[in-house]
């Protein structure tokens, strides 16, 4: 038998967790001694940001939040640890599953490993080289305290290899949150309300933006707005506005016809604007990898990324922070002239069942 925690704590968190439960659940249907608990570290705790996610994708409820929640990025750190700490030594796993680059990733790889408890990360083995990125940070942490890595290209098995990681503690299996999305593809669902009833099929552009350098600078964020809309032409932008993104854009007070500011949005709502817009703005990386494989034209406004393979084989071309770069990228999108999805190896739709295959060989079930 083997026993493992699960960990999830931010909206990212979420689709990459609910393939790899579904996948534990049809092995233990079929008789492998095999479980699983969920923890919640209650990191994104609105729940737009992460109530909706668990009924959408039919993720079973946690067995436990630690809500630890709020705060500085140390002391959600700390408060993830304490509780962390507490819930693996009532409920010791054989092997804690960590995913992604967000704060509860790195809390709690720390916390298991200073148990002498296994952990394995999903999604092991990106990297941007901007260090100034707290995510960054993170995935350097828990890959240097990891001892199975899930990857999702070849790019990242080369950075694991290149700091002395040995090959068989490398498992590359593809991206789990591409197997969320294609299964979910066909129960995407339009926003409801007055802001999305005109909008038709390729005829409007999604923005999203959260990070440091394009929002928290506010000539920066006004100049960064003021380029979208004179970019994208007569067409509507839809811009689903993150928490941190929204207290400035009170500050600056933007407004322009076309802008649509709107509440964050449900996971299959969001997919739903996402593979019907011409084209998307934005500054997330999990959004280059889903607009990749629906073949959404991605314009990306930071300096460098994690997922290089979106850029090489998928839809995404990478601009910079800087907003006079959108005009050039902006009149290629309009023009029709947009490069098309090559396909990315392994971003099959089967990735969580190569993880969990992988973890019964492992542990010779």
């Amino acid at each position: 038998m083997i026993n493992l925690t699960i960990v999830a704590g931010a909206r990212p968190n979420f689709m990459k967790i609910a393939p790899i439960l579904k996948a534990i659940q049809n092995k233990k249907q079929n008789g492998t001694k095999i479980d699983f608990r969920l923890v919640h570290t209650g990191q994104h705790y609105d729940k737009k940001m992460s109530g909706d996610f668990f009924e959408q994708l039919n993720i079973p409820e946690p067995d436990i939040n630690l809500e630890a929640g709020g705060g500085s990025q140390a002391e959600q750190t700390a408060a993830i640890m304490v509780a962390f700490e507490k819930e693996l030594i009532a409920n010791r796993p054989d092997l804690v599953i960590v995913v992604g680059d967000v704060t509860s990733t790195l809390a709690c790889s720390i916390t298991a490993k200073k148990l002498v408890i296994d952990v394995a990360h999903v999604e092991g083995g990106i990297r941007s080289g901007d260090m100034s990125m707290p995510e960054e940070v993170n995935r350097i942490v828990t890959d240097s305290i990891t001892d199975h890595f899930f990857t999702t290209s070849e790019v990242a098995n080369q950075h694991l290899k290149s700091v002395g990681v040995a090959e068989n503690r490398i498992h590359f299996v593809g991206n789990t949150m591409i197997d969320t999305l294609l299964s979910n593809q066909d129960r995407f669902i339009s926003p409801a309300g007055e802001m999305f009833d005109d909008l038709q099929e390729k005829n409007y552009f999604v923005m999203t933006m959260h990070r440091p350098a394009n929002v928290d600078g506010e000539q920066q964020l006004k100049a960064l707005i003021d380029a979208i809309m004179t970019g994208t032409s007569n067409y509507p932008v839809i811009f689903p506005v993150h928490p941190r993104t929204a207290k400035n854009l009170e500050k600056i007070g933007i407004k322009h016809p076309r802008l649509r500011m709107v509440e964050p949005l449900s996971y299959l709502e969001f997919n739903f604007l996402v593979k019907n817009a011409m084209g998307v703005i934005t500054d997330s990386g999990g959004i280059t990898e889903e607009s990749s494989v629906m073949n959404v034209p991605c314009i990306t406004m930071r300096n460098n990324t994690e997922r290089p393979e979106t850029v090489t084989l998928g839809t995404n071309e990478l601009i910079g922070t800087d907003p006079a770069n959108l005009k050039a990228p902006l009149e290629k999108l309009l023009k029709g002239k947009w490069k098309s999805y090559k396909g990315i190896p392994l971003w099959d739709g089967k990735s969580a069942e190569r993880i969990v295959d992988k973890i019964i060989e492992i542990y010779k079930l």
